[in-house]
């Protein structure tokens, strides 16, 4: 029965009932990166509460908890409420180099870092939140952490750095594509169901299932994400809709549909080059992609990846955690924003 309630309850709006049955660390979790971000110096202060208001879903540090919690764990304790909020302040460090590099205006609904503050004290910003991450992590004194980390922040990087080479080019391939994603998605969504695991006293079966449970997961998120930048509104996304084009990025639906109509190419290449839908609206787009099954088609591949994360969980003993992490997938899919 509980996990029949968990389903209903995850068709509500941003997926906020999921996570209900850890708000209790969470608000853990939260307390945790303001006493983080306040390190006594006024502009870190200051900037450090500018982005913890700034908000956003806790996915990451709640997949850590979940993970601890169904590994057998206790996620209450101080070392996984610490790890938690690592994940959060890398996540926000990354997002922070992001939108410099992507001259992103809007972050969270809010103006971006960059756009509020400048470049330059976002760059030193971003830079501290990894310092401070890592600070944190090596008084965990786990070298098996430190090395998943350190790991997963070289993949970040490198992500981030074959994306560049990639801007406003038309020729990307799917296996190029999905090379980026890993990179600078699924592999941070991985390391914390992998270290919520080893926090949790998991068998390296466990583990190793927790961690493609991530994979899975953080793949099928950024499928939903490519969709909804297509389809959905600047006011329920929370930053510009349509932006990863404008930016340069060619994201599956688009590298799909380029496929089945080349005479889009020089359409698509202005619209790069302007910063502006001019030579093909949104709703073109979206229509154009729904009557070639493209969105169908992308929405598939995110099911099959969340079908994967699924059975992954096979190995976790049955609990209202394992039944939560389930849960989240749908959430995933579901979400609108």
């Amino acid at each position: 029965m509980q996990r029949f309630a968990l389903a209903r309850q995850a068709k509500l709006p941003n997926g906020a009932k999921i996570f209900d049955l850890i708000k209790v660390e969470l608000a853990l979790v939260e307390g945790e990166f303001e006493r983080q971000a306040s390190p006594n110096i006024q502009v870190i202060d200051y900037l450090g509460e500018y982005l913890r208001a700034s908000g956003g879903k806790r996915v990451r540090p709640a997949l850590l908890i979940l993970a601890n919690y169904a590994a057998g764990g206790d996620a209450k304790k101080d070392s996984v409420i610490r790890l938690a909020t690592v994940m959060e302040m890398l996540h926000t460090a990354t997002l922070v180099h992001d939108d410099i590099i992507d001259n992103a205006d809007i972050r969270r609904s809010r103006a971006s870092v960059n756009a509020r503050f400048g470049n330059q004290t976002a760059v030193l910003m971003g830079d501290w939140l990894y310092m401070s991450a890592f600070e944190t992590t090596v008084k965990e004194r786990s070298l098996e952490i430190i090395d998943i980390l350190t790991r997963l922040t070289r993949k970040m990087t490198e992500g981030e750095l074959i994306q560049l080479t990639r801007i406003g080019r038309l020729d990307i391939s799917e296996s190029e594509y999905f090379d980026i994603l890993r990179r600078k998605t699924a592999f941070l969504f991985s390391a914390c169901c992998e270290v919520g695991a080893i926090l949790g006293g998991a068998t390296k079966a466990e583990q190793d299932a927790l961690r493609d449970y991530g994979m899975d997961l953080g793949i099928a998120f950024q499928l939903s994400d490519d969709i909804l930048d297509l389809t959905a509104e600047t006011v329920s996304l929370g930053k510009a809709a349509g932006s990863d084009l404008l930016e340069g990025k060619l994201t599956l639906p688009l590298i799909y549909l380029l496929e089945k109509e080349h005479y889009l190419k020089p359409k698509l290449e202005k619209i790069m080059f302007d910063g502006e839908y001019n030579s093909l609206t949104r709703d073109e787009l979206k229509d154009m992609l729904n009557k070639k099954g493209i969105l169908a088609e992308i929405k598939q591949r995110a099911d099959h990846h969340t079908d994967r994360a699924r059975k992954s969980l096979d190995v976790l003993s049955n609990s209202e955690y394992r039944s939560c992490l389930e849960e989240v997938l749908i959430f995933v899919i579901e979400r609108n924003k």
